[in-house]
């Protein structure tokens, strides 16, 4: 994610810190020092960094329940609105997501009973206030976690609750019709947090748009899962490109970057296979260094996973969530480097499929082909 920088790794999963979240922090503290003075504003931002050390352990009770299903979690990025654990795919099984969705507000009620063991104090959802007086520091993280637990249970998208409410609907229908009913009973309860905002607390307009675009996100994920599901890589993979050799040089790559939009170069052997992929940014790191001579072997990203033309797009999408690369190689039946395939190119087929199929533009392209 962009704005946001590593702070540490656990178990293979990054945790990374968005930059937002340092202004909230600046923001607590000066709340608090206008209202009680110093002492106050350095009790609120250590407060406030124990919340979010409980939204890390929040995450990563996702992050094991999923890896216990196979399921790897690439990061986890904090925000000032909570984490987000970016995960290598989506479990569509129901049990499987309905217990990794279950798994974060556990932590945060297996939280909130530690410290009542501690404090003896009975958290409560009436008693959360970040910036209050009244009850001590654990007894408030105490009741922090407990209101965790319930907001994220809220059957919306992008709360665990929305993925809880997914499960359960696909036990009983296709995953992508679970998804767009919860996603549609998510953007219903974005209306009703927007309509409280307005006459009541405005951190609701705040949350409220939140809801309704995380749930306009997952339908709009689904559905594109649901068409990939029907398309083989063929169908949407990129064969006009300008390659590279690994001994090209630099500054000989960029007279080509000029005359082509292409935001990577395959670097492609005399045998005509695929070695790496030669970036945008990578050129232009290397420019802005001085190393215009240096041979695109020596700057590009190895080690790009490689399909077959006639794999299905699923497997494609799973490739580059799973490597983190901008883009996967398709190779012939003598692994001869033919094309590539991204998010961006899938997208824009997607999109065109999508429009063909509601009378938008002329029936020109050829159906998506079924893969067995």
């Amino acid at each position: 994610m962009t704005w946001s920088i590593p702070i540490g790794r656990f178990g293979g999963t990054t945790v990374r810190l968005h930059l937002t979240f340092l202004f909230f922090l600046i923001w607590i503290g000066a709340a608090y020092g206008m209202r009680s003075g110093t002492q106050a504003a350095i009790d609120g931002v250590l407060l406030v960094v124990a919340v979010f050390a409980c939204v890390v352990l929040h995450e990563f009770g996702h992050v094991i329940a999923a890896r216990h299903y196979g399921v790897r979690t690439q990061d986890i990025t904090l925000l000032p609105i909570g984490g987000v654990a970016r995960m290598a795919r989506i479990p569509e099984q129901p049990t499987q997501e309905l217990v990794i969705a279950l798994a974060g507000p556990a932590v945060n009620l297996m939280i909130a009973a530690i410290l009542y063991g501690i404090t003896r104090t009975v958290p409560h959802l009436s008693a959360v206030d970040i910036q209050g007086p009244g009850a001590g520091p654990m007894s408030r993280l105490s009741n922090i976690n407990l209101f965790l637990a319930v907001f994220n249970l809220i059957p919306a998208f992008p709360m665990d609750g929305g993925r809880v409410l997914r499960a359960l609907l696909a036990y009983r229908m296709g995953y992508a019709q679970a998804t767009r009913i919860a996603a549609s009973i998510g953007q219903g309860i974005a209306f009703v947090f927007g309509f409280l905002g307005l006459i009541g607390n405005p951190l609701l307009l705040f949350i409220a748009l939140f809801v309704y675009l995380g749930a306009t996100g997952e339908a709009q994920g689904a559905l594109f899962r649901q068409l990939a599901h029907g398309m083989i890589v063929a169908d949407v993979m990129t064969t006009h490109l300008e390659s590279v050799s690994p001994d090209s040089r630099i500054d000989e790559v960029v007279l080509r970057m000029i005359h082509t939009p292409q935001q990577e170069f395959p670097v492609v052997d005399g045998q005509g296979r695929l070695c790496g992929l030669l970036t945008h940014a990578a050129i232009l790191q290397a420019m802005h260094a001085g190393r215009t001579d240096t041979m695109a072997a020596d700057v590009m990203t190895p080690d790009i996973p490689g399909l077959h033309p006639y794999q299905s797009v699923d497997e494609a999408l799973r490739l580059l969530e799973g490597s983190q690369v901008p883009a996967v190689g398709v190779n012939d039946d003598q692994g001869r480097f033919i094309g590539l395939i991204s998010q961006t190119n899938i997208g824009e087929i997607m999109t065109i499929h999508i429009l063909r199929d509601k009378g938008r533009m002329p029936s020109t392209l050829p159906a998506a082909r079924r893969t067995t």
